[in-house]
């Protein structure tokens, strides 16, 4: 599992919902908007607008929520008017770093995440500068005591996984963008739960990052997480788990 990963899963278990939900709503109903107005407002013909949905649900958003702003996305009702874009860049020890965002105003979100950036010890680069290192894949992230290791791997293989890892308390099943879905449906419905499942992008190669940079880096993760027009962050850094433990509490 990329550094990323598992730092994903560490602030998950120990952040503070309620103080978060704000702003995962916010950012939930961007996306949801944005889904709706690219591919239309029907939740099961779209994917992009289901996993939005499904999100949304798990942080127990109100229906009507996702229904507004499924309407704003199609038109339906007015709103603002979202744009995306992709931030490429460099951490400390030159971890390589892709911020996706959602933004009514390009202008003063790719201001603030350099000055991120720069706060922080890396500084951003030319679009392509480090999106070569990054693939398009499917993730789905199951506890190691959810599921015995010859039931997932023949449930996942079968529905078309391309790899699944062991990283310490978790498996990590590995998919082509187009099968994710399929293997999801062939866990849920043989019964096997998991903890995370979506589209992402995985680094072909990783940076290990130790000392002052470790704890740079991870406050750059934090800050451009935090913010508000951030959507996803992908990086490719590894680093011990006892050290990143640490820096999280």
């Amino acid at each position: 599992m990329s550094g990323h990963s598992k730092w994903a899963q560490i602030k998950h278990k120990k952040s503070k919902m309620d103080r978060e939900r704000g702003r995962l709503f916010s950012k939930l109903i961007r996306e949801i908007t944005v889904a709706a107005r690219m591919g239309g407002g029907d939740v099961e013909g779209n994917p992009r607008l289901r996993a939005a949905v499904q999100a949304a649900k798990a942080a127990n958003m109100p229906q009507e929520n996702i229904e507004k702003a499924i309407k704003r996305g199609t038109g339906e009702l007015p709103g603002v008017n979202y744009e995306e874009a992709v931030y490429e860049g460099y951490g400390p020890s030159g971890v390589a770093l892709m911020v996706e965002v959602t933004t009514d105003n390009k202008k003063r979100t790719v201001a603030e995440i350099r000055h991120l950036f720069e706060r922080h010890g890396g500084h951003l680069g030319e679009n392509g500068s480090v999106s070569w290192m990054f693939q398009n894949k499917g993730l789905i992230v199951l506890e190691r005591n959810a599921v015995d290791e010859e039931t997932l791997m023949m449930v996942a293989l079968e529905a078309g996984a391309e790899d699944i890892r062991e990283t310490g308390d978790t498996y990590e099943v590995i998919t082509e963008p187009g099968d994710l879905e399929d293997v999801k449906k062939a866990f849920e419905e043989n019964g096997i739960p998991y903890v995370q499942a979506e589209l992402t992008k995985l680094p072909q190669t990783t940076v290990h990052v130790e000392g002052s940079d470790a704890e740079k880096l991870l406050k750059l993760l934090d800050a451009l997480e935090e913010h508000e027009d951030v959507r996803k962050v992908y990086s490719n850094f590894e680093m011990d788990d006892a050290l990143m433990e640490a820096l999280a509490g």
